[in-house]
């Protein structure tokens, strides 16, 4: 707006001890973060600092003194304050566990940024190896964000220089910065028509399906049962506002790749919008036997169900939340189930539950199982789910129903269809010619399995068609 974006500035101060901190650092920090509460506004740290200050003159009363800022990061944060940290060097020590506290845990609201010579180390490669401890060959491979940070979905963002990290910060502000005494962060203008045509964006190419447009998910013709795959970012962009840029939440951040955050304007206002990859997505490294061989379609698994749930508490009493959803349920292999799946799925819904402002759920294809539970209009009166005509919902999906719960009904029809009945028949009926008999027992289970899997088919729809999009 005209009147400018106020925040409070934290800066480590590399020339001076390479930033360590002691009491007169510590109270400083603390003041800039009563003054950013006063003022209702965000902290902004760019972060440098050897840690603790190793004196012959002051000893542990400099750890008492960090942990009071740590104190005070806490309440600040859950109390609704954003710290925003850009890792502008090495961060030894206290300042990582403060960058956590600000950044990294569910409730918070802040991003962290990393610039490529940075990294966040509780003990530095020299202490690390003089103690015996196991490190790397640098910092960089201790608490980088090639390898360490931006995979393990600690930081957010990277950036290549300082100025590239200014520009991620202010496309977060044009998405989440709210004037001191208004309610929600700013309507943008756009150029953008409401009643544009979505179905006329480009689809990028997938393997699997033959799609170049993204109204071709969602055609009776080209897509009937929904079950094609198809690249999620493609239907993202095409429902934000072309005349304003997205910005990609923790894109590095492994294991979490079938699930998509993006911060976007919708006709003009700032939303979180939340995709789910629609497609398999190959794995990186190898794969425990227990687990899936590939990330499959429409799934979350733990470290997904993680990212979903802090992007949705990210935004929590800021801007509204718009899921787009194809989502056929928490994956439950072993692999899943051992990291912690229960756990992250609940905090989905803890999150929603939680969530001060409008979510809107939007059903674009599939929609089954646990996924129900924890987007459930029971958990939040603000949340709202609509649906796009043809899609479907249900508690578990019509084939593994009739295969599962509706076995013996399968069973029965199977039995009871006239080719099996007289099959049967011929069969007993040639109880003395063994020969005859045995060929007879191969043509009925034959047939038996061929009808079966008729059966199958027919439960199946019918199961579908009773819980079709409208019942729900």
């Amino acid at each position: 707006g005209p009147e400018g974006m106020r925040r409070v500035l934290v800066a480590g101060d590399h020339s001076r001890s390479l930033g360590a901190l002691a009491e007169s650092e510590c109270r400083r920090i603390i003041a800039a973060i009563d003054l950013a509460e006063r003022l209702g506004v965000p902290v902004e740290w760019f972060a440098v600092s050897s840690g603790a200050r190793i004196s012959m003159t002051s000893g542990t009363e400099n750890m008492d003194w960090i942990g009071a800022v740590l104190r005070r990061i806490i309440t600040f944060t859950q109390g609704g304050g954003e710290i925003n940290v850009v890792v502008t060097g090495i961060n030894v020590g206290a300042q990582p566990y403060w960058n956590a506290e600000a950044t990294m845990l569910m409730h918070t609201r802040g991003v962290l940024i990393m610039l490529p010579e940075s990294a966040m180390v509780l003990t530095g490669k020299q202490a690390l190896d003089f103690s015996g401890g196991v490190s790397a060959e640098d910092n960089l491979g201790i608490g980088g964000f090639e390898r360490i940070m931006g995979p393990n979905g600690q930081a957010q963002y990277h950036a290549v220089d300082l100025a590239s990290a200014c520009e991620i910060l202010f496309r977060h502000y044009a998405h989440t910065y709210v004037v001191p005494g208004e309610r929600f962060p700013r309507r943008a203008a756009t150029a953008d028509p409401v009643d544009r045509d979505v179905c006329l964006a480009p689809h990028a190419a997938v393997e699997g399906s033959d799609f170049t447009t993204v109204g071709d998910v969602f055609s009776a013709d080209r897509n009937p049962e929904r079950k094609k795959p198809f690249d999620i970012r493609s239907v993202m962009r095409a429902v934000t506002d072309q005349d304003h840029r997205t910005l990609e939440r923790w894109d590095r951040w492994r294991h979490a790749d079938t699930a998509v955050v993006w911060d976007a304007h919708v006709g003009g206002f700032p939303v979180c919008l939340i995709g789910f990859e629609s497609r398999s997505v190959s794995r990186e490294d190898l794969v425990p036997r227990d687990g899936p061989s590939v990330w499959t379609s429409g799934t979350l698994f733990p470290q997904s169900s993680k990212k979903v749930a802090r992007a949705i508490n990210a935004a929590n009493g800021n801007r509204p939340v718009v899921v787009l959803a194809n989502l056929s349920g928490f994956d439950g292999s072993p692999e899943s189930m051992r990291s912690r799946q229960l756990e992250y799925g609940a905090e989905i819904g803890r999150a929603v539950t939680n969530f001060d402002g409008p979510i809107v759920f939007v059903v674009i294809s599939r929609y089954h199982g646990g996924a129900f539970v924890v987007f459930s209009k029971r958990l939040n009166d603000g949340l709202e789910v609509v649906a796009v005509e043809g899609s479907h919902a249900s508690v578990i999906g019509g084939a593994p129903a009739a295969a599962v719960v509706f076995a013996r009904e399968v069973r029965t029809r199977t039995k009871e269809d006239p080719r099996v009945v007289a099959a049967t028949r011929r069969v007993e009926a040639l109880a003395d010619r063994s020969d005859e008999q045995r060929a007879a027992r191969r043509e009925l289970a034959a047939l038996t399995e061929s009808v079966r899997s008729g059966k199958l088919g027919d439960v199946a729809r019918e199961f579908a068609e009773g819980h079709s999009i409208d019942g729900a």
